[in-house]
């Protein structure tokens, strides 16, 4: 008696016995430096320093650029990662996206970073909405959000000081 052999689906090659059906992807995952960026101090203190560093790496953005800073427990910035490059008055914010680099660089808190390029640092009710949904997700996964500060022409405004983290 013959054994009749169908394809999984219409694309598939028949499937022969005793060999594996699948080939599972396998991946390692890891950091990739960039560059490096000269600092005085590698301990983030002070949202003013936040947008010095900032501003060093997107000085004059035309589009809205999502940063976030991950730290170690002592408060040292380990990496910086550019989340999402947005338009003149957006940037999509995926939690997921965010707490990446995060994950990857075992940090233990993150501070989100933003521009905003007409100038006005003031935060958007969408500011303050993914401030509360990225607070909430990091409590979830352990890496707490100290900050979100968002960067204006020649001011900044932390959220942390204005109560909503």
């Amino acid at each position: 008696m013959s054994t009749l052999l169908l394809p999984l689906f219409i694309d598939d090659p028949v499937v022969k016995p005793n060999k594996p059906r699948y080939r599972l992807p396998v991946y390692r995952v890891e950091l990739v430096r960039e560059q490096h960026l000269a600092a005085d101090n590698e301990i983030v203190t002070a949202p003013s320093e936040v947008a010095a560093i900032f501003r060093r790496l997107h000085e004059n953005a035309d589009r809205e650029h999502l940063v976030v800073f991950c730290l170690d427990a002592k408060n040292c910035l380990r990496a910086i990662n550019t989340v999402s490059v947005g338009d003149l008055s957006s940037a999509i914010v995926s939690p997921r996206e965010v707490f990446k680099p995060a994950v990857i660089a075992n940090a233990a808190g993150i501070i989100l970073i933003h521009n905003h390029p007409s100038g006005d640092p003031t935060p958007s009710h969408d500011d303050i909405a993914v401030t509360r949904r990225i607070s909430e997700c990091g409590r979830l996964l352990g890496i707490e959000l100290l900050d979100h500060v968002v960067v204006g022409e020649k001011a900044h405004t932390s959220l942390r000081e204005r109560g909503f983290v």
